[in-house]
Parts: C-alpha cells; sequence; structure tokens
C-alpha cells in the first residue's frame, strides 16, 4: 500500500543542475508525488546557498533524494533541515556528500549502488571477453593488413575455452563480475583480503599470484589509502606477455607510471574506463597506443541505465513510507572498505 495524503513523507529533491532531467522520467516524477509530498520539478542544486523555494522545502523534507553533484551535507546544511531522516541516493558512492555529521544525526543513508554496479559488470564481462579474443590486436593487423590473413595460425594463444582471468577486489561490482563470468569456460581468481572463502568455482589466491597466473586481470577493488597503487610495477612485471589489464575502479588503483612501458613496449594490453587524473592530459600515450582501449568512465550507468538507478530509489522511497527497513541501507562502517 502507498502511504496515504496526511501521512506521505516530504520530499526535496537535490542533486547537480541537468541531473535530475536525466535521472528521472515523468513516470517516476508522477510516483514521486503519489509517495510523497514533494514538487517533482523543484531540484536543489546547492543547499549551502539555497533559492527560497529550496529553502522553504528543505526545511521541511524528512527525505532527500540525491544523486550526482549532490551538495555535501555538513552541520550547517543538515541546520537548515531539521526534519531530516533520511537520504536516498540514486547513484553509486555516497562518500561525497554523506558526512559526519550525518552520522551524528541518526539520518540514514541509501544507495542505487546495487543498480550501478550492473552496467559496470556488464563493461568488464564484455571486456574481459573482448580481451580473450584478442580483439584489439586482430583489427589494428586487419586494418593495416586489409587482405587475407591466415587468422587461424596467428590465433593460437587466442580463444576464451579455459583461460585464466583474475578479478581484484569483491566489491558490489567484482561479485556481480563474478556471476556473469559463471556461464563461461574461465578459470576464476579472486583475490580481496576481506573474504574469508571464495565462491563455487573461484579460487582465492594473493594479488601476486593472481597476476602471475592471469591473461586477464580485472581491478574492482574499493579507493581507500590501502589499495593506492596496488597493481604496481611488481604486479605489472608479473603478469604473463600479451595479458590484458581492466581498470573501472579508480585510476588511482594503477601505477600508470609503471604500467606504461609494458604497454608502449606492447608487452601488455590495458582497457582502462578510469585513469588518474580522471581526464588524462592532452599528450598522453594512452590515447594513442594501439593495445590501449581507452574510455571516458561510461562503464557506470548512463543514458537509460540512469532511469534503473531512479527506479530503485523509488523503491527505497515506498520502503520508506511503509514504515519498512531499506534494502540497501549505507552504515558509516560500509565506507571504510567501499567505493
Amino acid at each position: 500500500m502507498h502511504p496515504t495524503a496526511d501521512n506521505r513523507p516530504s520530499l526535496l529533491l537535490a542533486m547537480g543542475p541537468g541531473v535530475a532531467e536525466r535521472l528521472l522520467t515523468e513516470d517516476h516524477r508522477a510516483r514521486l508525488s503519489a509517495l510523497t509530498r514533494t514538487d517533482p520539478h523543484l531540484v536543489a542544486h546547492d543547499l549551502t546557498a539555497p533559492t527560497p523555494e529550496a529553502a522553504a522545502a528543505l526545511a521541511e523534507a524528512e527525505l532527500l533524494l540525491t544523486c550526482w553533484g549532490a551538495t555535501p551535507l555538513t552541520a550547517e546544511v543538515l541546520d537548515r533541515a531539521p526534519r531530516l531522516k533520511a537520504v536516498v541516493h540514486a547513484a553509486g558512492s555516497v562518500k561525497h556528500h554523506i558526512t559526519d555529521a550525518c552520522w551524528a544525526r541518526g539520518i540514514r543513508v541509501t544507495s542505487a549502488a546495487a543498480a550501478n554496479a550492473l552496467p559496470v559488470a556488464e563493461y568488464t564481462l564484455a571486456a574481459i571477453l573482448l580481451a580473450g579474443k584478442q580483439v584489439l590486436r586482430s583489427a589494428q593487423q586487419y586494418a593495416e593488413l586489409r587482405t587475407d590473413h591466415a587468422w587461424l595460425d596467428s590465433s593460437a594463444a587466442w580463444g576464451n575455452y579455459r583461460r585464466t582471468v583474475g578479478i581484484v577486489g569483491a566489491s558490489r561490482i567484482g561479485r556481480r563480475v563474478l556471476d556473469l563470468l559463471r556461464p563461461f569456460d574461465l578459470q576464476v581468481l579472486l583475490h580481496d583480503p576481506y573474504v574469508p572463502a571464495a565462491p563455487p568455482g573461484v579460487e582465492l589466491v594473493g594479488l601476486d599470484e593472481l597476476c602471475a597466473r592471469s591473461t586477464v586481470v580485472s581491478v574492482h577493488a574499493p579507493q581507500l589509502p590501502a589499495t593506492y597503487r596496488m597493481i604496481g610495477a611488481a604486479q605489472l612485471a608479473a603478469m604473463p606477455d600479451g595479458a590484458t589489464l581492466i581498470n573501472t575502479a579508480r585510476g588511482s588503483l594503477v601505477d600508470e607510471d609503471a604500467l606504461l612501458p609494458h604497454l608502449r613496449s606492447g608487452r601488455l594490453h590495458a582497457i582502462l574506463d578510469v585513469t588518474d587524473p580522471e581526464l588524462p592530459p592532452p599528450d598522453s600515450p594512452l590515447y594513442d597506443l594501439p593495445n590501449v582501449l581507452l574510455t571516458p568512465h561510461v562503464a557506470g550507468s548512463l543514458g537509460n541505465e540512469l532511469h534503473r538507478m531512479a527506479d530503485q530509489a523509488l523503491e527505497e522511497v515506498a520502503r520508506y513510507g511503509r514504515g519498512e527497513p531499506f534494502a540497501e541501507e549505507v552504515r558509516a562502517a560500509d565506507l571504510l572498505r567501499s567505493a
């Protein structure tokens, strides 16, 4: 049952300019109106200096529905929201806007990280399978030759049958990748120091062993001080000739200075959706190396995939209105080991 008009919680949308227009369809806005007391077209872009309309809505809000570009919820901002009980984040990580002041005031937090994990895992699956088929190399050779070629002779080491794939990090995304890999004839290794036992069909190993045995290494660990450049010189040197490194996590997890010599020589390949810095400088060799597929952080939700995150967020709003626990609640302790 939906809450009645008399007891519906008051909600304010708070996110960066233009985000709500991409996140929410008219059906989403209609559902928000049914579930909450809100103006589904009023979006607060800056809670530190809100418009009069946003300030009034913030003062009454029991819920905030946030997404990318949301204002950090500092003590000063929370003073403007005396009735706030919960934050529903229609995206992945909440680290950029949930502060210690939120936890101190007992504000509950939920995130659509599960919905955002799926497209990243799908991108990773595609990248793993394309890497096994040596798509970058064969496409380059095909463009250079532009004639018949004995592909069977040159592809003896290609293919995905019983190939060894290493997954670094049993994060939410890492676990989704493991699930998606299950139907394929692959040997899957996992490294995660916080996982006591691997899922069925997966072998739990140390990081150095994973890199040495895997022809594809995919990084899914969170960005933490302990994971800074965890894929460093030793790990890269251990990877077999012709292996592929995939990074859809954070650029800082890979030592790019140590990676570049392996890429320039052609010994390793890379599929990088994230880099450090996030936007490589214009003269970065990553743009031009033929054995590198560089994408602009598009593995996560974009286009109509944003609507999946909105769907999950509205389900959480509905749960709140019914007095039920959040399905994807985030707690302060979770942030110590999450992105």
